[in-house]
């Protein structure tokens, strides 16, 4: 009988973003998880463009920043590739082939579907379970990017003295943390659910069901234009554009002239995308839909979805009914929420 079991290192959940780095760190709590450590650290202009890192160094420099601040000693993280970097497709193959021949299957697969050489990217699979469609087949998700993609990553994490234990794609890492807000939620597992990550300058449309996801789509509105309108009303700087969006002293007509347009814009944008999903998936039946990304946090963009396209909308924050260290700032943690769906998806690979 073992009276110790081996204690499994604990693993930071970091997500690399267009404008911010952010980490989050948990810890099983009872039946549920504890977050032990959280930080964010602002990326300058240019440093990730359409989610490619283009300045190693600078992300590093962020990474050791946000690892100072939340107060971390763990040396292992699962990072993630963008959806736009990654080539994902879902293949079958025959239920009773051996297991050790699966990955050169997967292989000559892999050559028929990706549209890069194979030496150029790096591949990885994982078995889905029996195919919905016929008995005899698996289904097997394979997931390819662009080397590159995946090692400027993982220069940035080791020059900030990081290892990758995990290295997933973004849109799974959504999933993952997704299964928290779902049964917190009494959201059915079996049930198609629109999830729209809405980031600076992308928007993702993700559909999950049954914990996968059977849809992603990026499409290009975001955040950005909210920046823009904002500098070129008022006359102000990115950064002091960006204060004053999440501030309450606004001027009078702030609501009325920028946010409001911007708000329907999105309820705009978010219907088209839904309307392409529904033309081109097997899956239209969606009747809820969840919002992340800074702009989710907007107030009346939630309420104003639901309104126009009278489908139930909410807000994805995976972070709400965990407990909180002591040493975590709760206002700083609480006011990133939305944001840390990628970062708390990951930081779940660590109880894998």
């Amino acid at each position: 009988m073992k009276l110790f079991g081996k204690k499994t290192d604990p693993v930071i959940g970091l997500d690399i973003g267009s404008t911010a780095v952010r980490l989050v760190q948990l810890s099983s709590h009872g039946s549920g998880y504890r977050v032990d450590h959280f930080g964010v650290e602002p990326l300058a202009e240019g440093v990730v463009v359409d989610k490619v890192v283009q300045d190693v160094e600078a992300i590093s420099n962020a990474i050791s920043k946000a690892l100072k601040a939340s107060g971390t000693r763990a040396k292992f993280c699962a990072i993630a590739v963008s959806g736009s970097a990654v080539f994902t497709k879902t293949i079958s193959l025959p239920a009773n082939l051996a297991e050790s021949d699966i990955e050169s299957q997967v292989q000559i697969e892999a050559n028929q579907y990706v549209p890069y050489p194979l030496d150029e990217v790096s591949l990885d699979f994982e078995v889905l379970g029996p195919s919905p469609r016929n008995a005899d087949l698996m289904d097997i998700l394979l997931a390819a990017s662009k080397s590159e993609n995946v090692e400027s990553r993982q220069d940035a994490i080791d020059t900030a003295g990081l290892k990758a234990k995990v290295v997933d794609v973004e849109a799974f890492a959504i999933a993952n943390a997704f299964e928290l807000i779902r049964k917190r939620d009494g959201v059915n597992r079996s049930e198609a659910v629109g999830f729209f990550d809405i980031g600076y300058d992308t928007t993702t449309l993700l559909v999950i069901k049954g914990g996968r996801v059977v849809y992603t789509r990026d499409h290009p509105f975001g955040g950005h234009q909210l920046l823009e309108e904002t500098m070129r009303r008022y006359d102000m700087t990115a950064e002091q554009a960006s204060f004053f969006e999440r501030s309450e002293e606004a001027p009078e007509d702030f609501d009325e002239e920028v946010l409001e347009p911007f708000q329907l814009n999105i309820v705009h944008q978010i219907s088209r995308a839904l309307q392409f999903f529904a033309s081109s998936s097997e899956y239209s039946n969606i009747s809820t839909i969840y919002l992340s990304g800074g702009i989710a946090s907007l107030k009346g963009l939630a309420p104003m979805v639901q309104q126009e396209l009278g489908m139930t909308t909410r807000v994805a924050d995976p972070i709400t009914g965990m407990d909180v260290a002591q040493n975590v700032a709760v206002t700083a943690l609480k006011r990133n929420a939305t944001n840390l769906m990628i970062a708390t998806g990951l930081a779940l690979r660590g109880f894998d």
